[in-house]
């Protein structure tokens, strides 16, 4: 039996009607909403052949996302009812609906309204699948709505491409976009946002939120009023994260209208705006160009989509011919799959006693291979079973052109189907029409014009007028002459490499002020306390905060600025250095020890002595000069070594490996004596200046008072870091001459190029002492995100490289006349190390020992030689090992072997006696012959015979 319900009025989901594309209303009665699900929950009917199950949709039929929604549910509740033989869908619309029982919802609108409608369905156990997700998924969603299905997925993957898209281009700070329900549930797209954001370094400057569109009454005022605040905001790169297709129509008109779509913009929208390129017409696009846009890819191929595309576009044509475009979208994709996913269900779940648990579990299990993608769920999520794909395309002419594809997984490539990508589609700058018709990467950022130059503050009172010098043309401090200074022409050297690509018009603003104030005089901030809140809401809008784009001079870059400006490269070191009074050094008595370290001295001496140890040995036994008692030996030696130091040596060598060893030896010497005199000289000539202060605890345990420059951070460092507790402010570079004389301060802690600029001018009277403390350096300093200070970095880069940056250094110094003997790096030459000279050191010590292991050898191979032609002379009292050492260490001492005359015979000379004697023969083993090596032969002894 067939179950009507009829009721009065059809109130409770017609709320939902809309006008001009927007709905009126998004408030429910709940009471009345909760009893009408309940009632129908039991939305079917059966005939003798077939169940008719009745659907409810909600969609915004007047706007092109509802009625590309409406005709593609038609499509497939046509298609199912066509196959179906047991089940037949009913699909109402809206109030439609109200009178009839339905067993499942399509939620086809806004999250909050699906939602909403999850609430209540809950109650009534009435399964709602939505078309629309949020920004990120609420916690603890399954539990709330247990019967709710989400079809589409968040939005993340769309941040992570916006994200990739502002990396590949380097621009650091950006203004979101969106237009939010009135429940606040797209905000979550701008937290997702800035999260991607972080790892880029990139930085939201401001959100421009929009209420819902239909509660504005006036809304081309109220648009143009909101976007007319983005006129003071320096960001250039709007990011439209979430709107409705009128809202968009309204932006961009307006914000064509104030020039924010010209030079040096960039626009860039989400899905919920592409997908409505192909749809509205010419005077839309008109209003967007140079926009990018992105949206998600689904495929185009196969019989189904080509099948669903006939019928949908006939069908869109027939009911609604005003249209620009009859092509379907994603949304349309989805409102189809989204119907097959009902139906599917309705089959599996079995007839008409099934209940709605049952149908919802089956709606859970889905798989299959829909128009959109893949359809899979978990937890009432749909399931991505691909890596979502994304278009982007650009904006130009009456339609756009598809510039290539991004995927969290393979970045940036050209062809949906290429296995390679890039991190970076800055290959795509060349294809890529920009607002304004700009050629070239647009800035992101409010370019400075001859009308609205670009405002420099500089310091007007320097310490140190060598860097940044202002001469006031009045008392007052109103007229000025140009500035000056090393900074200044670092500037305008980084500026003429900058004007290579584009102008870059300017005013300097000379400001008496501390550092710290110049600083802050660059960040771009709102100062809502100076006013109540009311009036200020208002002043904050009609008189933009004046400050500054830049701050040009020597300007510190330190870890707490960094948060709030852009600073460039540095262009000058930067460190904190101690400055005291110096007085000459008196004590040169030693002066002659100074030019080698003390282990250079050592290892000098030890090669000389082991040379001579060398020499000796290879010259004594043959060169008689080397000869004689020990005393004459060693005095000889001696004599021979430290004369070779002046090549005044008179002794003659005879053996060769002598001679190699000489010759190495006085290379040696002449390599070290030269070091030696010229470093000499050097320490003779160079001023040597002795500080009368050398050790920083000294000074914190005396409790001496220290200066320092009034206006930088330094005083702030000496105080917490350095714990000096006598800080004093010296107001100029020549108040600290008179603080020295005066005795109000025994140091001064000067950043290193005032150190070098002061020691160069006072260099006969103070000197550097002690470490170092370094810091970032000298930088200039930008508005947060500025793209200009990018571009100086790179110039000042540049003008490092090409040799101007040294040049203006050297000019810098050079104009210091005061001391003209100063070097600006060190005063004092260090006394030359072992370092220097190990390896020629280690050189002739090799080639000594060489030498003698060839000499050791060949001796004892001629000692051998002796023994082995003459075996009768070994006796057994001389055949013991220490025997044997004893007579060898005797046979290099005296140069050969020494053994007893051979006896001649009575009657064959007269000179017996002499030879008879038993006196030993030194022999030199050079000189050893044949004769010599032959033995010993056995006396001829003539036994006289008794007469008879």
């Amino acid at each position: 039996m067939r179950h009507l319900v009829t009721m009065s009025k059809p109130r409770i989901l017609s709320q939902f009607s809309t006008t001009n594309g927007t709905s009126k209303s998004t408030t429910f009665s709940f009471p009345l909403l909760f009893s009408f699900l309940l009632v129908l929950s039991h939305g079917s009917f059966t005939t003798a052949e077939t169940v008719t199950v009745n659907i409810g949709a909600v969609i915004d039929a007047d706007s092109r996302v509802g009625k590309e929604q409406k005709v593609a549910m038609e499509i497939a509740v046509e298609n199912f009812n066509n196959t179906s033989t047991q089940h037949k869908l009913s699909l109402h619309f809206q109030a439609a609906y109200a009178e009839k029982q339905v067993q499942a919802l399509l939620a086809a609108t806004t999250w909050h309204q699906s939602a909403l409608l999850a609430d209540v369905s809950t109650r009534a156990q009435v399964p709602v699948l939505s078309l629309s997700a949020a920004a990120v998924t609420p916690p603890l969603a399954q539990l709330r709505w247990p019967f709710l299905v989400q079809l589409a997925s968040n939005a993340s993957h769309q941040v992570n491409c916006i994200a990739s898209i502002l990396k590949s281009y380097k621009w650091k700070r950006v203004i979101a976009i969106y237009e939010d329900d009135a429940y606040g549930g797209d905000s979550g797209m701008l937290s997702l946002l800035s999260e991607a954001l972080q790892s880029s370094g990139t930085v939201i400057e401001h959100s421009l939120v929009f209420p819902p569109l239909s509660s504005v009454s006036n809304p081309d005022g109220f648009v143009r009023d909101e976007v007319a605040k983005l006129l003071v905001k320096k960001s250039r790169v709007f990011i439209v994260l979430q709107s409705s297709l009128s809202l968009a129509t309204h932006l961009f008109r307006e914000a064509n209208g104030l020039g924010l779509v010209g030079r040096d913009s960039v626009w860039v929208v989400t899905e919920s705006v592409s997908s409505f390129l192909d749809s509205v017409d010419t005077s839309v696009i008109s209003t967007m160009q140079g926009a990018l846009g992105i949206d998600q890819v689904y495929s185009e191929s196969g019989g189904s989509f080509d099948k669903f595309r006939g019928k949908f576009k006939g069908v869109f044509r027939a009911e609604y011919p005003e249209e620009f475009s009859y092509e379907p979208g994603i949304h349309a994709l989805r409102a189809y799959d989204s119907v097959y996913a009902i139906a599917h269900a309705i089959e599996k779940a079995g007839g008409s006693n099934r209940t709605q648990k049952v149908l919802l579990e089956s709606i859970l299990s889905s798989n299959f291979a829909g128009l959109s993608g893949e359809i899979r769920f978990d937890g009432g999520e749909l399931i991505l079973q691909r890596i979502p794909v994304f278009r982007i395309v650009n904006v130009i002419g009456k339609r756009y052109n598809e510039l290539g594809f991004w995927s969290s997984d393979l970045g940036f490539r050209e062809g949906n189907t290429s296995s390679y990508g890039s991190e970076s589609m800055e290959a795509w700058s060349d294809s890529v029409h920009w607002p304004g018709k700009l050629r070239g990467v647009p800035k992101g950022w409010v370019m400075p014009t001859v009308a609205t130059p670009f405002r420099i503050v500089i310091p007007g009172n320097s310490s140190f007028e060598k860097f940044v010098k202002v001469v006031w043309s009045d008392a007052l401090g109103k007229g000025y002459s140009p500035p000056t200074g090393f900074c200044i022409d670092v500037f305008h050297a980084a500026l003429s490499v900058l004007q290579r690509s584009y102008s870059l018009p300017y005013e300097f603003y000379p400001k008496n002020d501390t550092y710290e104030a110049l600083v802050e005089s660059v960040i771009n901030k709102l100062n809502f306390l100076r006013c109540f809140v009311l009036i200020c809401l208002l002043l904050s809008f009609l008189h933009a905060p004046k400050t500054y784009d830049a701050v040009v001079g020597d300007i510190t870059i330190l870890a707490n600025r960094s948060k709030y400006v852009e600073f460039t490269q540095p262009f000058a070191e930067s460190g904190l250095s101690m400055v005291v009074p110096a007085k000459p050094d008196e004590s040169k008595a030693w002066m002659f020890m100074k030019p080698f370290t003390k282990e250079m001295w050592t290892v000098t001496f030890l090669v000389m002595v082991y040379t001579m140890v060398i020499v000796w040995f290879l010259e004594h036994q043959s060169n008689p000069e080397f000869r004689g008692p020990w005393k004459d030996q060693l005095s000889t030696a001696l004599w021979f070594t430290f004369s070779s130091l002046f090549f005044a040596h008179r002794e003659k060598i005879q053996s060769n490996y002598t001679k190699v060893v000489v010759v190495v030896w006085l290379f040696v010497v002449f390599v070290v004596t030269s070091s030696y005199t010229a470093s000499l000289t050097s320490m003779l000539t160079v001023p040597r200046l002795q500080p009368t202060v050398t050790d920083i605890e000294w000074l914190r345990r005396s409790n001496a008072t220290v200066g320092c420059d009034g206006d930088s951070f330094v005083k702030d460092y000496l105080r917490n870091v350095l714990l000096f507790e006598n800080v004093i402010e010296v107001g100029n570079q020549e108040n600290y001459p008179k603080k020295f004389k005066s005795g109000n301060i025994t140091a001064a802690f000067l950043e290193l190029p005032y150190e070098k600029v002061f020691l160069k001018e006072y260099c006969d009277e103070y000197t550097a002492t002690g470490p170092v403390y370094r810091f970032g350096g000298f930088g200039f300093a930008f508005q947060k995100g500025s793209p200009i200070a990018t571009d100086f970095s790179e110039a000042i880069l540049t003008i490092s490289e090409n040799g101007d940056l040294k040049r203006l250094e050297e000019r810098l110094f050079n104009q210091l006349t005061s001391c003209s003997n100063y070097n600006s790096t060190t005063t004092e030459v260090d006394s030359l190390s072992l370092q220097s000279f190990w390896g020629l050191y280690l050189t002739s010590g090799a080639i000594s020992t060489l030498c003698f292991l060839f000499f050791l050898i060949r001796a004892i191979k001629k000692y051998c030689d002796s023994f082995r032609g003459n075996p009768g002379t070994m006796t057994p009292s001389r055949k013991g090992a220490w025997n044997r050492m004893a007579r060898f260490v005797r046979f290099l001492r005296n140069g050969g072997i020494r053994s007893p005359a051979r006896a001649p015979s009575i009657g064959r000379t007269q000179n017996l006696g002499a030879r008879d004697s038993m006196k030993w023969e030194l022999v030199s083993p050079s000189e050893i012959s044949d004769d010599h090596l032959q033995g010993p032969r056995p006396p001829e002894i003539e036994i006289p015979t008794r007469s008879e």
